[in-house]
């Protein structure tokens, strides 16, 4: 269990403002920044890192350098007590409280990020009419795939985050070998070793992206931000119903944005949220 992680050691608690917010100071350097949501944030540096793989899926190819500013990420996948707080709804297929939520379309995760800044008096992220996101504003907003990567490795370069052995993913994350066919609580499994929860596994998670199934090629070196514009968005990471392979720190996934009818969407489909420092 997650919280048994952190019995030992010093934790240093500061409040933040009348924002109702305060920071964490938790063993192995990790600062953790608690929100008014309930949510706790992990802060992830600035950094560089290789992006995708050289052998591998053709849309994660090839391999390449990318530089990335330093951000807040949500420790755990948004969960349905949270989501349904901020929005006064649940359109997960199973219901559970600590579950992540799921059946969210990428737009409906936009939503959310604006009217989670909005409770905290930030600036939302994200224009609701052209769907076009400020990365300068303060606000919530989903992250972008190099960011989403950069985080999910925490400065490893292996097949998964913790190893190239499949058969540890079962101590990390909920997919199809050990999911019972259905999503699991938030944070039951192992962390990566920047304290981030569930990453792969459980609940596939939303990118701010455009997917280009050959955007690697040309992307830029500094914050790329994913295609101008395309047809689907980025999802990462893996599900419950996922296989092992789905589960590396590199496979891309994507979907509809915006289905309006919530029965048509997926129902592994979740994600979390990033802001600036």
């Amino acid at each position: 269990m997650k919280r048994e992680l952190f019995v030992s050691g010093l934790m240093v608690v500061i409040l933040v403002g009348c924002g109702r917010q305060a920071e964490e100071s938790r063993p192995g350097g990790i600062q953790v920044t608690k929100t008014r949501c309930g949510m706790d944030m992990v802060s992830i540096p600035a950094g560089q890192f290789t992006m995708g793989v050289s052998e591998g899926p053709i849309d994660a190819k090839p391999a390449h350098e990318v530089k990335v500013d330093g951000f807040l990420m949500d420790q755990d996948e948004i969960t349905q007590e949270v989501y349904e707080s901020v929005t006064g709804k649940n359109p997960a297929r199973r219901k559970n409280p600590k579950n992540p939520v799921e059946q969210v379309t990428w737009t409906a995760a936009v939503k959310f990020c604006n009217a989670r800044s909005a409770q905290e008096g930030l600036t939302p992220s994200y224009n609701t009419n052209t769907w076009e996101c400020d990365f300068s504003a303060n606000g919530y907003r989903l992250p972008t795939e190099a960011e989403w990567e950069y985080a999910c490795r925490a400065g490893t370069q292996s097949r998964f985050y913790f190893g190239e052995n499949a058969e540890e993913l079962k101590s990390f994350g909920w997919f199809e070998g050990n999911s019972k066919a259905k999503p699991h609580p938030v944070g039951q499994r192992k962390p990566n070793a920047w304290g981030l929860y569930d990453m792969a596994g459980n609940v596939w998670e939303w990118c701010h992206d455009f997917y280009g199934s050959k955007y690697f090629r040309d992307s830029p070196r500094d914050n790329p931000h994913g295609p101008k514009e395309g047809e689907k968005r980025v999802l990462r990471g893996g599900a419950w119903s996922s296989s092992a392979d789905s589960c590396t720190s590199w496979v891309r996934n994507c979907d509809e944005a915006g289905l309006t009818d919530v029965c048509l969407t997926m129902d592994s489909n979740g994600f979390r949220c990033v802001r600036r420092k």
